[in-house]
């Protein structure tokens, strides 16, 4: 992540917080840091204290995905390649993420699209107000690193006969 790309992975009195719910897909989110810290959140920290403990699978998936990462260490490397591919595939901007915003515009060729797509197996995600600010409706993408050239091809595809199929374009 951004601690190792900074050249501060292992920096003695670093303080990290990060969320599992995004590259890990797990739940939650976490403090590391150091043993002292660690006993002062849990003393103090008021969202520590009056709030419920992870479940056990989601701690399990985040114990997993880690796992993952350390065996895999191109994984984040693989997931920028291919948010940056299927971008491209849709004509959309470079994104700095796994998701790929495709923006519409109204609603009702949003949803259409969506549904497009799952109709050819592609699930999309379709957001529309009060989501996002009304006239920009959009389409999202979310990319994984196991996914291969021609599975990104065939989903930026479809993406695009679906939208061309309900008369919307990509803003």
């Amino acid at each position: 992540g951004l601690v190792a790309e900074c050249g501060l992975a292992g920096a003695p009195d670093l303080v990290v917080t990060g969320v599992l719910s995004k590259s890990l897909g797990a739940q939650g989110g976490l403090v590391a840091g150091s043993s002292v810290l660690r006993e002062h959140l849990i003393d103090t920290a008021r969202t520590f204290i009056f709030d419920t403990g992870l479940n056990p699978a989601a701690a399990g998936a985040a114990l997993a995905a880690l796992r993952i990462l350390r065996a895999q260490p191109d994984y984040p490397d693989r997931l920028r390649s291919n948010a940056i591919r299927l971008a491209e595939r849709c004509g959309a901007a470079t994104p700095s993420a796994a998701v790929i915003s495709l923006i519409v515009g109204d609603p009702q060729p949003a949803v259409a699209a969506a549904l497009a797509c799952r109709e050819r197996g592609v699930l999309v995600g379709c957001f529309r107000p009060p989501s996002v600010e009304p006239g920009t409706s959009r389409l999202r993408l979310t990319v994984r690193a196991d996914l291969d050239d021609a599975t990104l091809d065939h989903v930026g595809d479809v993406v695009l006969a679906a939208l061309r199929e309900v008369g919307a374009q990509i803003r």
